[in-house]
């Protein structure tokens, strides 16, 4: 067996891609998406036929809703090639308008609907932010299950905990860049590295408390930047892997052991937490890595939504 094969033995293989022709070469159980990959995706000749059959199709509706429709196409599309569940993300500019997400959430799993695709085979993603949170609540208890993205912190994951949120996906990749540029010069790689890497280190904290207090969200490690990071994630419910990263894990034949497991968790000594609005935006306001990331993370997001616009404008 490959790195890739044990490691679906323990953990649900998730592709990050909106090239979803490269899919089937790993057979994942899910996919995600992002604003991110959908551009990388429709500026390629494979899928570029997307955005103008999109656009031919829709050209008389509001630029949102055509929008929603492309990425609703791109959820199709790869729902073709895995078994399992899509993530779709609404518009990253409504990260901090709790009424505005859950409306376009809504509206997006219509459009779903409208394609033969059942609710349970789409997860909204939505971003951690407290409207963000919120709002996933009230859809969850509209039977849309959701996917909270742009997750940095404990306190954030507290708060979709007590939300009732389907999945949260904390960003591994993302935690280790803040770390390594804030050390600067006396960053040691060897003495970050698999389970001392902060990345890592801050998914375990979360799978642990999810386990020891029986929270039914599913933890989805999110954002890699190598397999050593996936390898010390090994046995979360589930990963989130980018195509050159599960290219590597089925290339390799090295031993690969279970990192996280339910029964680990259930033995630690673990505080429970309670948030409220406040003790949420003061605890995140204190983590400097957590505030700095979601920010900087929504703006990428919300700059790339806007490329996409442009190109929807453009044709």
């Amino acid at each position: 067996m490959n790195q890739l094969d044990k490691l679906k033995s323990f953990t649900t293989v998730v592709a990050d891609t909106g090239d979803f022709k490269q899919i089937g070469n790993y057979k994942p159980q899910d996919a995600t998406t992002n604003p991110s990959l959908i551009l990388k995706s429709v500026q390629k000749e494979d899928y570029a036929y997307l955005l103008r059959e999109t656009v031919k199709k829709y050209h008389q509706r509001p630029q949102e809703e055509i929008m929603d429709r492309l990425l609703v196409r791109f959820g199709c599309e790869i729902l073709q090639w895995i078994p399992g569940r899509v993530s779709t993300e609404v518009d990253a500019r409504l990260s901090f308008d709790g009424d505005q997400t859950v409306s376009r959430a809504r509206r997006l799993i219509d459009y779903y609907r409208s394609e033969g695709v059942e609710p349970e085979r789409v997860l909204i993603k939505v971003a951690s932010t407290w409207e963000g949170i919120q709002a996933a609540s009230i859809l969850e208890k509209e039977g849309i299950r959701t996917n909270l993205t742009l997750l940095f912190s404990f306190t954030q994951a507290v708060a979709c905990a007590q939300a009732g949120v389907q999945l949260i996906s904390p960003f591994v990749g993302r935690i280790y860049d803040w770390h390594k540029k804030n050390a600067g010069k006396d960053w040691v790689e060897a003495d970050h590295a698999g389970r001392r890497d902060p990345g890592v280190q801050s998914v375990s904290k979360i799978y642990d408390y999810y386990k020891h207090f029986g929270v039914k969200t599913e933890v989805m490690g999110a954002s890699f930047r190598n397999i050593e990071q996936i390898r010390a994630l090994s046995g979360c419910d589930l990963l989130t892997i980018s195509p050159e990263l599960l290219s590597q894990l089925a290339e390799s034949h090295d031993d690969l052991s279970r990192a996280l497991n339910p029964e680990g968790a259930h033995n630690k000594p673990i505080d429970k937490v309670e948030l409220n609005e406040s003790k949420f935006r003061f605890d995140l306001n204190e983590d400097a890595m957590a505030t700095e990331k979601l920010a900087e993370g929504i703006r990428s997001f919300v700059a790339d939504t806007n490329k996409l616009f442009d190109l929807l404008q453009a044709r």
